[in-house]
């Protein structure tokens, strides 16, 4: 584990092979949260971020969340991101003594037991295998001292009842047109999952999965963000398909999906 500099976002990969979320950034999208800008603030309001904590953020991508996270002014900010090009870009956020960007694995960071009072990742869970999910709420829980607080915002099904068969179709359908594995739960089985380590929920929040609708565009990226990503999307014929697709998966499916934060104490 190192910090590292790095290339292009999906550097070598055709626009068809690579991952939607980084499709996304290659056309200018900064936010790629599934309840957008507002759920991540109400997620950071909701961790109560000091300057006496030590925070690591699990996959920051492009950097967003982390630049709400530093202007808090904590003792130390460390970002593992297993990326290297996306670590390329965090790293340019970070100008402080204790602030590091490291390339690693959520679910195996190498960083110390007990090093942090706060942890938190957004929109990774969402994409792992249920027994990845374990590893990777096992592992926020061993950096956390006793009394910190760990965050989580992700992609959620909104009903406790879908059958095993709708589930399936569910997921297919997403992997397909993100090009990645996607493995939403239910709100309770989020709960389930977290609780099953070790942690008591603090707080739940929910949003709509509205990641590609103008008005969340607007919100999250602002009226000239949103023009330039508009702009990118027509000018490039393979990328505005790949778009297309994921809005038609999504909007198709917005019934079932939606966006939780929850955040969560070690005792």
């Amino acid at each position: 584990m190192a910090t590292m500099t790095a290339p292009i976002l999906g550097e070598g990969l055709k626009m068809q092979k690579v991952p939607g979320h980084w499709v996304l950034a290659r056309l200018g999208k900064r936010v790629l949260r599934p309840g957008g800008m507002q759920l991540t603030r109400t997620m950071l309001a909701a961790l109560g971020i000091q300057r006496a904590d030590d925070v690591v953020e699990f996959a920051p991508g492009m950097g967003i969340t982390a630049q709400l996270t530093l202007a808090l002014k904590p003792a130390s900010y460390t970002a593992v991101e297993r990326d290297a090009a996306a670590a390329k870009i965090v790293s340019g956020y970070l100008k402080g003594e204790r602030q590091r960007c490291v390339v690693g694995s959520a679910s195996d960071t190498g960083l110390p037991d007990q090093c942090a009072t706060v942890v938190y990742g957004e929109a990774m869970l969402t994409m792992q295998t249920n027994e990845m999910k374990r590893h990777i709420v096992r592992e926020a829980y061993r950096l956390l001292k006793r009394g910190g607080r760990y965050g989580i915002h992700e992609m959620c099904l909104t009903s406790d009842n879908l059958d095993d068969d709708k589930k399936k179709e569910t997921e297919k359908a997403l992997t397909g047109v993100v090009h990645h594995g996607v493995r939403p739960l239910a709100v309770s089985e989020w709960h389930l999952l977290l609780e099953s380590e070790g942690f008591e929920v603090q707080s739940v929040d929910l949003a709509p999965m509205s990641l590609l609708e103008p008005g969340r565009l607007i919100r999250d990226e602002g009226f000239a963000g949103t023009l330039r990503f508009l702009w990118n999307v027509l000018r490039d014929s393979e990328a505005r398909s790949r778009v297309l697709e994921m809005r038609s998966v999504f909007r198709r499916n917005r019934h079932l999906l939606g966006a939780v934060a929850i955040t969560v104490s070690k005792p």
